[in-house]
């Protein structure tokens, strides 16, 4: 079943559509027709080889779409049903796995570096030549090949162009106040930086009931969005932005901080803006061999800092429970969604989110 999918052929090149093929596809596979999935900082990494993902590879991990095939011992899924993309599959056996850390699965994270299937087999071909698919996914594609525990039904009625973002980064905001932080309602709360990942945080601090949520951005555009979505207070990062955070959480700093930027100076922040006994989740990230210095003082005050790359994730659980909440109204998505392409304009794509031109690009077939 030949599909087209944008491919990273060369390094530093740029994405190619390209005609693959399905192989070797096993009992417990899904292959799942894209319908719309979004342009993650994540793949934007892979793309530029920060990730040191195999090539050619298919990027993508954002995604929804319906059920087009399923294995033999797949049992919770049938053909046509709407679903959402996981892209951390488990295998439920390790030791990680027994202690409800999926995310930290053995086989998960030994198979990672291959970009193949869970299973560490290939699933795509291309002129005879194996291809990977980025964090067991690789939706930047007509066709997506994913494990029965990753493709997630959720309500037919949810828009698929909305339902994709619920995969990675919805998510990871989301679950990191709920499941990770577990902010009470009264809290004080800091998210830094307003891509996708912080307004999740933003509108889950909400939801929990924080009283005080201070977004810190760069952009003027996306404090405003920051603030339209729950955000009490917006401080842009500038020599004055000391002084009016000091006054805001009364000279103590914050409850909770979540760092949702992904550089050196947010890591940093994140540790002189929580107050003494609270704690910070780091959720941006840096390149895996950069090192980072802070200032020892910082770090004093019994603060406890963690990091959260899905925000505890319970897909089968949190996926239907999120689309549900968009569906009444409580989860906004729609502003999210700053433009809307088609997959030959990938390249594109991933251009105006590198200049931070867009919160989210959503492809659409």
């Amino acid at each position: 079943m030949a599909f087209n999918a944008a491919v990273l052929v060369e390094a530093a090149g740029p994405l190619r559509i390209e005609a693959l093929d399905l192989t070797g596809l096993a009992d417990t596979d899904v292959v799942v027709r894209v319908r719309a999935t979004s342009l993650c900082h994540t793949d934007l990494e892979a793309v530029h080889g920060d990730l040191r993902t195999p090539l050619p590879f298919v990027p993508g991990h954002e995604a929804a779409g319906t059920v087009e095939w399923t294995g033999k011992r797949v049992s919770s899924l049938s053909v046509g049903d709407p679903v959402v993309t996981s892209w951390n599959p488990y295998c439920n056996e390790c030791f990680y796995c027994a202690r409800q850390q999926t995310i930290l699965c053995q086989p998960y994270r030994d198979q990672a570096a291959q970009a193949y299937h869970f299973d560490g087999n290939p699933r795509l071909v291309w002129r005879d030549q194996p291809v990977h698919q980025l964090m067991y996914s690789g939706s930047f594609a007509e066709l997506c090949v994913v494990s029965e525990a990753c493709a997630i039904r959720v309500p037919p009625e949810m828009p698929m162009n909305r339902a994709c973002l619920i995969g990675c980064g919805v998510m990871t905001g989301m679950g990191a106040v709920r499941n990770v932080a577990k902010v009470e309602a009264g809290a004080t709360v800091t998210v830094i930086g307003c891509g996708a990942v912080g307004l999740s945080a933003v509108q889950g601090a909400g939801m929990a009931g924080a009283e005080l949520i201070i977004a810190i951005d760069r952009q003027p555009g996306k404090l405003e969005l920051a603030r339209s979505l729950g955000a009490t207070h917006t401080l842009a990062v500038d020599d004055s932005m000391a002084a009016l955070y000091a006054e805001l959480t009364q000279g103590r700093g914050a409850d909770y901080v979540f760092e949702a930027a992904g550089n050196p100076s947010a890591f940093r922040a994140s540790i002189d803006l929580v107050r003494p006994g609270g704690q910070v989740v780091w959720l941006g990230k840096l390149p895996a061999d950069q090192e980072m210095s802070f200032r020892w003082g910082a770090l004093m005050g019994e603060k406890r800092i963690v990091r959260s790359s899905y925000g505890g994730a319970r897909p089968a659980r949190d996926f239907p429970a999120l689309a549900a909440a968009y569906l009444d109204g409580t989860l906004k998505l729609d502003e999210y969604v700053t433009s809307t392409i088609a997959l030959g304009d990938v390249n594109v794509g991933l251009e105006r989110l590198s200049s931070g031109q867009d919160i989210r690009a959503v492809i659409e077939f």
